[in-house]
């Protein structure tokens, strides 16, 4: 009880809500490049999964194993540390947006396949018999339909990804968490700071997860598909 009597936040938005706000823009940047990049590489890994496309295959099965088999933070700091010693120095949000852009396309290759696979034969049989090619009978037929399948488990990688940047505050970019953890450890209102960070993240998630089931609303596929 008081705890509850001394909880005010007030202090936040007197003293640090440009910080906090600065902080939610380079959230949302790296979660917008990091969904982007997902959609991007799961969409062309899924295909090529799909369609067992000869030595691609390989190479797209061995990246997804790794990626969805090794925690994302190790993955983060392999980056970070890594790539500097590979000769290649980059910046701290080129780090940020490349990690869970890497992450959520191992996934969502992964949510793509299994959708394009679910695509009924006869379909894509309905695309040759009308002359259609192969990638032309992807494009029309296989993409529409298993990419419609796919939107509840690949919506699902999106939610993922903007929640794993608050695992960016390990290699210090300046998003939510990482301000958050800055402001508490000079206020010591630990209890406050980070109930209004969950808050945050949980409006965050909702806003997202509400546009994204609206436009899986009007994409459904029919019953009586």
């Amino acid at each position: 009880m008081e705890i509850l009597a001394a909880f005010d936040v007030s202090f936040i938005w007197e003293d640090y809500r440009e910080e906090l706000w600065n902080a939610f823009k380079a959230t949302m940047k790296a979660a917008a490049v990091g969904v982007a990049g997902s959609f991007a590489i799961g969409l062309v890994g899924g295909a090529i999964r799909a369609h067992r496309i000869p030595v691609l295959n390989s190479i797209v099965s061995a990246y997804v194993e790794l990626i969805r088999n090794t925690p994302i933070l190790v993955q983060i700091l392999f980056l970070y540390y890594g790539l500097p010693q590979l000769g290649y120095i980059v910046d701290t949000f080129t780090v940020a947006w490349l990690s869970i852009t890497i992450w959520g396309g191992a996934f969502n290759t992964e949510n793509f396949r299994a959708g394009f696979e679910a695509v009924p034969t006869r379909l894509r049989e309905a695309g040759y018999a009308l002359g259609f090619t192969r990638l032309k009978t992807f494009l029309n037929v296989t993409l529409p339909v298993g990419g419609r399948i796919a939107l509840p488990s690949s919506i699902n990688t999106y939610i993922s990804v903007v929640k794993n940047t608050s695992l960016l505050t390990a290699i210090g970019y300046p998003e939510l968490t990482n301000v958050a953890i800055n402001i508490q450890a000079i206020t010591f209102k630990t209890f406050e700071m980070f109930t209004v960070l969950a808050v945050v993240y949980l409006a965050i998630v909702w806003s997202l997860s509400g546009l994204i089931r609206v436009l899986e609303a009007r994409l459904a596929l029919p019953e009586s598909f």
